[in-house]
Formats: structure tokens, sequence, C-alpha cells
């Protein structure tokens, strides 16, 4: 039986083509989600998708009790590496069945687009259900998700470079098709003569109605929508990012 895509990319390569995104970016990026979060320094905060850990360990710098959640352990491998002082708590798991128990936190995070893998929707309405599920009455929730008119409008069908450190060759080929943006990622040795490594990613391009619709069902308030990390506001056409905050409702 054949994986699914996000079974297979999260690997060593994966660390590869985002080698590039910046830890010092995320201590910003995590300075804006304290204040969208509300929450007193000691509050348990869940990263649902952490990867590698960058801004599970920045919420850290901040005080804050996190825990990682990841489907991949070579990611949380990484991450581990970044954590020799045991700050965070990494734990392997589905985002789709949280391995907590319910009211377990404070605040949730999911970031850069940890969202919408799934075909079947209601695997993705199952992670929504699982946020407000761990979360405590009144607790927090923050989701950053891609805006998909903005993808639509800006795509970059090709890309390529090659990573100075390794030598090896990257090329991305993005693409839309039936409302999922998907990208082929090819990596290469030019100097070798071994197969060309290749993965798949797609992602659901879910409007904001659909969040709107189903965080509602899910027992999650929607209070702010943001365009982007700067705390702008969001335009439906020109925002690259929808970035949700909220509160989990009494049920």
């Amino acid at each position: 039986m054949i994986k699914p895509w996000y079974e297979q990319s999260f690997g060593n390569d994966y660390m590869l083509v985002y080698k590039h995104r910046n830890w010092e970016e995320a201590g910003r990026e995590a300075r804006r989600m304290v204040e969208w979060l509300r929450q007193p320094e000691g509050a348990r905060v869940l990263d649902i998708g952490c990867g590698m850990g960058r801004h599970a360990l920045a919420l850290a710098d901040y005080g804050y009790q996190v825990t990682g959640v990841d489907l991949s352990g070579i990611l949380l491998g990484e991450a581990r590496k970044h954590d020799a002082e045991g700050r965070v708590a990494w734990v392997e798991g589905d985002m789709r069945k949280l391995p907590f128990a319910e009211g377990s936190f404070d605040a949730t995070v999911n970031l850069f687009t940890s969202f919408g893998y799934f075909s079947l929707e209601e695997d993705n309405v199952d992670v929504l259900r699982g946020i407000r599920k761990v979360l405590r009455p009144d607790g927090s929730f923050l989701i950053d998700f891609l805006n998909p008119s903005h993808v639509r409008r800006y795509l970059v069908p090709r890309s390529e470079r090659t990573d100075e450190e390794t030598g090896l060759h990257i090329e991305e080929v993005r693409s839309i098709a039936d409302d999922w943006v998907q990208k082929e990622i090819t990596v290469s040795d030019k100097k070798a003569a071994d197969a060309p490594r290749q993965y798949l990613e797609r992602v659901r391009l879910f409007p904001f109605e659909w969040f709107e619709q189903n965080l509602s069902a899910s027992g999650l308030r929607l209070d702010s929508l943001y365009g982007d990390y700067s705390g702008s506001s969001y335009d439906a056409e020109r925002s690259p990012r929808m970035i949700m905050a909220g509160k989990a409702v009494e049920q």
C-alpha cells in the first residue's frame, strides 16, 4: 500500500529543501503569537505539526510550557537536537487523533499551512475537533494557513537551485488542480549516478468560508483574522496568509 504524501515527504530531504527557514525569523513570529494568544507566562501551549521545532522553541523562550507534536520522527529528532536543555516535550502523533487528554492545554498553534493535507474532508475537520478537545474552555487557538486567492494569483510554476553546502540540486514544480495546490520536488546529485529522489506535497485550498463554518461547528470561536505576521488586516485577494485566532467555547 502506497503511503500518503505526508508520510513520505517529511524526512531528511525536507530539512534540506526548507533549510532556508530562519530561526531568528521564528522568534519574531513567536513574539506576535504571544500577543495574539493572550496567555500568561507558564501557559501550556501545544504546537500541532511542529516539524523541526523552530516555533515551539521560540514560544518556550517566552516562558510557555510547550509541547510539540508531529507525525515525523525524523523532524522530531532534529527538533531534539536544537533542544539540548529539554525545554519542550516532543511527541510523535497524528494531528487527526491528538494523543492528549481533554482540556490539556491553554493554547494551541498550527503554523505555516500545517493543515489541509488530507484527501477526506472529515479528516481535516477532525483536526479542528481535536484542537477543541485538547483546549480548556476559553483556551486560545491560532491557525496560520495560506490564502487560496493569493496562491492562485501569484503561484510560481517552477523554481530550482543548488544547495551550497551539499551540492544537491533542488527543483520544485507547482500546480493547482481541483482545489488542491501541489508541489513536485526533485532532489538530485549531478555528480553521482544515484537516481533523483522525488516527493509530492499537496494542500487543499480551503477558503476562509470553510474555516468559518467548521471552526464554529467544532466549538471554536473566531475572534481575529490577519493577513500576515505583521498583523495587517486580511485582504481576501492580496493577503499572503489567513491567520486565524480565537477561543474554545463552552460545550
